[in-house]
């Protein structure tokens, strides 16, 4: 199993996509513990204009939850979303349980 699209409404999906190379590639995070699945789901996504940043198990898909800084990397349809920023989300995450 390997968590993906968690973090970016449907509706921005095909506006941000773009080809391998281009500046305004957008990055989505991915998470899961079977490398084989996690390397499926990278081609995939580069396959429909993404790049894939890997969080690592599963155990950390809730880094780009709803309510956290990654997930709202994606808040301004259009822009697009940057490796920087993602982690920068994703390292900034907080859990629920830990507010």
């Amino acid at each position: 199993m390997v968590k993906c699209f968690n973090n970016v409404p449907a509706a921005g999906m095909v506006p941000l996509a773009k080809p391998a190379g281009d500046p305004d590639r957008s990055v989505l995070a991915i998470a899961g513990d079977d490398e084989g699945a996690k390397k499926t789901v990278t081609d995939f996504l580069d396959a429909i204009g993404y790049d894939a940043y890997d969080v690592g198990p599963l155990a950390e898909g809730w880094r780009y939850q709803r309510d956290t800084k990654a997930y709202a990397v994606f808040s301004q349809p259009g822009r697009p979303v940057k490796e920087d920023w993602l982690r920068r989300g994703l390292h900034a995450a907080v859990r629920y349980r830990d507010m």
